[in-house]
């Protein structure tokens, strides 16, 4: 019998703990879970591709052991689909935290089907503590000092802060390079 891959794709920047829902989830329902960390340069990513990778292999390595849990994490700067098929894979897991969600993604699962129809789409709702969580969101609020513990693993609201941190240092040193050209 053939292996069930699924293919969890996202830009994850960063992830948060509604990704971390899902890919316990999605773990349970294939053989093997394959995250497709997006290059995305477009999204202007606030960490790079090798520091979101590096993140998420150090948050899928906290989980807690389960016999059936098979994840790995790779990069993609393909068409998805073609991704997909370079895996092997039989189903691509997409998450949906609201309806406003669903008239994208249902385009998006009708594209790729068009593309390749031995590929299935699966949605997995977000569970209902984790439906208003997104990485826009949880950059915005820490980027404004809100605190964003509850919405990210630990380990990445370290690494947000830091990031942060030098994003107020550099605007500083910025500003006054400014004062000092203008006097």
């Amino acid at each position: 019998m053939a292996e069930h891959i699924g293919v969890y794709p996202g830009t994850f920047d960063p992830i948060t703990n509604g990704h971390v829902d899902i890919i316990r989830r999605a773990a349970r329902l294939v053989d093997r879970l394959v995250i497709a960390v997006a290059k995305n340069a477009g999204k202007g990513p606030l960490f790079t591709l090798d520091e979101r990778l590096r993140i998420l292999e150090a948050e899928i390595a906290t989980l807690p052991p389960q016999p059936a849990y098979c994840i790995e994490v790779r990069a993609f700067d393909s068409l998805l689909m073609h991704f997909a098929q370079s895996v092997g894979a039989s189903v691509i897991i997409r998450g949906l935290r609201a309806v406003s969600d669903f008239e994208y993604e249902f385009q998006m699962a009708g594209m790729n089907a068009r593309l390749d129809p031995q590929i299935d789409t699966v949605f997995l709702m977000a569970s209902e503590r984790h439906q208003f969580i997104s990485s826009r969101f949880v950059k915005e609020i820490g980027r404004l000092g809100g605190d964003i513990s509850g919405f990210v693993p630990n380990g990445v609201a370290e690494r947000l802060a830091a990031r942060f941190a030098e994003e107020a240092r550099r605007k500083g040193e910025a500003k006054k390079r400014v004062q000092t050209f203008e006097q």
